[in-house]
């Protein structure tokens, strides 16, 4: 696929703890000189890691890059819990660790602790979670983080989620017991939730001190750069549209008839898609043309016919 950035791309940021998605999206702005700055997935201020932000017609794709699963890194403090969930609220509740927790977290397997293995074994199993007060899911017509910060008391609806991956990194006992763990989830998925949830199962409450996503879908940290970086290293670092789209979605190449109905909007004959015969025979593709620019995401229908979702301009 040859490299294009006049329609913009994909840039993998590596946020810092502070400023908020909002931030480092005003940031990429003032940088690379264009409004048309988005993002894929929100990280929290406290949060750190992968941030997933979109350029020009790139803000096309997140709908299918947010879609993914996402991994983090994050340490619970046990023993503590905050009104946000994470560090940087204030201590709503305190709560003493069981003494054969404190034991199980001085002296990790393997084999784990059965007390552990049995608390991480209901979390992988959940099949709902209740979000944090302090998110921005809608409750009441608004944002639900703002009515929590006028002090409402907010009960939120469990959510449908799903945990493919959980486990304890490191722990410890100093200065107050704590554990890292390695989670990998779906969409929707909160991490400060877990650390509530598994310091109730391990028979305290907590809140997490440190959390840092390292994977969101096929983006990963070791191909981001810091949100201070220069317009040029930014730039060369900005996957165009064709590559983005294809780490998220099957591709299907059009001909040249395909390719102008396409670009018109029109329906795409059967015969004018090229799928990989290894790929589903139907759902959603990232079209490309005959030089592997993305022409559009279009979802093939039972009856062969592609329909276009996105267009894209191709310039």
């Amino acid at each position: 696929m040859r490299a294009r950035y006049g329609s913009g791309g994909v840039l993998v940021i590596d946020k810092p703890r502070g400023p908020t998605s909002h931030d480092v999206v005003a940031k990429v702005r003032q940088t690379l000189g264009t409004r048309e700055v988005g993002h894929a997935g929100t990280l929290d201020p406290m949060a750190t890691g992968v941030l997933v932000v979109l350029v020009g017609e790139a803000t096309k794709l997140a709908p299918y890059l947010t879609a993914d699963d996402k991994e983090y890194e994050a340490t619970i403090e046990l023993g503590s819990e905050t009104d946000t969930l994470d560090a940087d609220g204030e201590v709503v509740r305190r709560k003493d660790v069981p003494e054969e927790i404190r034991s199980a977290l001085s002296s990790l397997g393997p084999p784990l602790h059965p007390l552990l293995e049995r608390a991480l074994a209901w979390e992988r199993a959940r099949k709902e979670q209740v979000p944090p007060s302090f998110s921005a899911i809608h409750a009441g017509g608004e944002r639900a983080h703002r009515r929590a910060r006028r002090g409402e008391d907010i009960t939120l609806e469990p959510r449908s989620v799903v945990a493919k991956k959980i486990e304890i990194l490191r722990a410890g006992l100093a200065p107050t017991p704590w554990i890292t763990l390695r989670v990998k989830a779906g969409k929707g998925y909160f991490v400060r939730s877990l650390g509530r949830d598994l310091a109730a199962l391990l028979g305290t409450v907590g809140h997490l001190t440190a959390l840092r996503r390292v994977r969101s879908g096929s983006f990963g940290t070791e191909e981001a750069v810091t949100v201070d970086a220069e317009r040029a290293a930014m730039t060369a670092r900005l996957l165009p549209l064709a590559i983005a789209a294809a780490r998220a979605l099957p591709v299907a190449r059009l001909s040249e008839a395909g390719v102008k109905d396409a670009r018109l909007g029109r329906p795409v004959p059967r015969e004018g898609i090229h799928a990989d015969p290894h790929a589903a025979a139907l759902g959603v593709f990232a079209w490309v043309d005959a030089a592997g620019d993305l022409v559009a995401v279009g979802e093939i229908g039972e009856n062969g016919v592609g329909r276009v979702s996105r267009g894209f301009s191709g310039k």
